[in-house]
């Protein structure tokens, strides 16, 4: 088994790292390249680069060397703070990821069951050599999860919330017709304050977006992280990369009052599917607009799925409101392997209670969702 590790994703072949990876957006060679040319991603910003391929470009996974816990979506905080009472070093620590993108999908590339094994053995050698305490696989798929737990990873549920269209739904009236009445009518009370506050929705995709679109929505996407007393992960440089390397998968959601953009939200689009990742909002002078966020992040891209008769629209991570706007729960998963032996067993036997509690708190969501709905797959398998 040869493994290398590369500190650039430029440095590995686009054509092939794509065949690879897929369809998926936020598994193109250009998006992962775009995080590094802009400076989002790398050591100085605490994820240090250090993709690992396999015989070559066989098989690959994109990695990071993470020096916190910060953009994962995935939160081990406490893990951390365990090992600091017990005098010991958590990071750093190796991740599987897509930075700050917590979008389901494969994280071990790879053509062959075998491959994945390889690869699942050579994450735990990375980390080995690299002095990383421990190694962890978000959101991950199924076959991932099989290798990753014979390789000795215990397995982590998670619950996101997601809108699934169903054969009959022409249009979002179709929609509004499936739902319980009393969230029927919540919703449409929300679409009349907009439009009652004279607000003017426009869907830009790929080329027609213009840069002054990127620099008023990259504004806004700042502004929510300064409400929030927080610093943003992204910045203009990488959205304009992203819309030059992948036009056709940039959704621009604005919304105008008297002709001037006031908020706006960024959707990526792929194949099959689209995914709500950003939002913010430049109040003018008449303020605040109630119900303009769900409005922007929720019912636009509902809507946009169903013109493009899309299946799944992702609604990102966490946010149990959705459930009243017709999405619904899904399971993701995670994987995770700590070399300290006694610290791996106690923490899989903490997730284990963990998912046991998710069991149930799914049981509870589907009470509560906005349609009836079927129960997703059983975390313990």
């Amino acid at each position: 088994m040869d493994i290398q590790l590369h500190s650039r994703i430029a440095s590995l072949d686009a054509a092939r790292w794509n065949t690879l990876a897929g369809s998926q957006t936020v598994l193109q060679h250009a998006f992962l390249d775009a995080l590094e040319q802009s400076g989002s991603v790398l050591a100085q910003t605490g994820w240090q680069p250090c993709h690992l391929a396999l015989d070559g470009l066989a098989a690959a996974i994109p990695l990071y060397l993470k020096a916190h816990s910060f953009g994962e979506y995935v939160f081990d905080w406490s893990w951390a703070r365990a090992y600091e009472q017990h005098g010991l070093d958590y990071y750093p620590k190796l991740v599987a990821a897509v930075p700050f993108t917590p979008v389901p999908g494969p994280r071990l590339l790879a053509s062959t069951d075998a491959q994945r094994q390889q690869l699942a053995h050579g994450l735990q050698a990375a980390a080995e050599s690299l002095g990383a305490g421990s190694v962890h696989v978000l959101f991950h798929d199924d076959d991932d999860g099989r290798a990753l737990e014979a390789a000795g990873f215990f397995l982590r549920s998670q619950i996101q919330f997601h809108w699934q269209r169903q054969p009959d739904w022409r249009d979002f009236d179709d929609f509004l017709d499936a739902l319980k009445r009393d969230k029927r009518k919540k919703i449409r009370q929300e679409r009349r304050k907009v439009m009652d506050a004279g607000i003017e929705i426009v869907r830009k995709r790929g080329a027609a977006i213009t840069e002054a679109d990127w620099r008023f929505f990259t504004a806004c996407y700042a502004n929510t992280y300064d409400e929030h007393r927080s610093s943003p992960y992204l910045n203009l440089d990488f959205f304009l990369r992203l819309w030059r390397s992948l036009p056709e998968s940039c959704l621009l959601i604005l919304a105008y009052r008297n002709g001037r953009p006031v908020a706006a939200a960024l959707d990526l689009v792929d194949g099959d599917r689209l995914y709500g990742r950003y939002w913010g909002a430049q109040w003018d002078d008449a303020g605040f607009v109630p119900a303009l966020h769900f409005e922007l992040c929720y019912y636009q891209g509902i809507e946009f799925a169903l013109e493009q008769a899309l299946p799944v629209f992702e609604g990102g991570a966490q946010g149990e409101h959705k459930l009243a706007r017709g999405f619904s729960p899904v399971l993701t998963r995670s994987a995770h392997w700590l070399r300290h032996p006694g610290f791996h067993q106690a923490i899989a036997r903490a997730v284990h209670q963990e998912t046991r509690q998710i069991t149930y708190s799914i049981n509870e969501l589907v009470e509560r969702a906005a349609r009836p709905t079927s129960l997703p797959s059983d975390p313990e398998r």
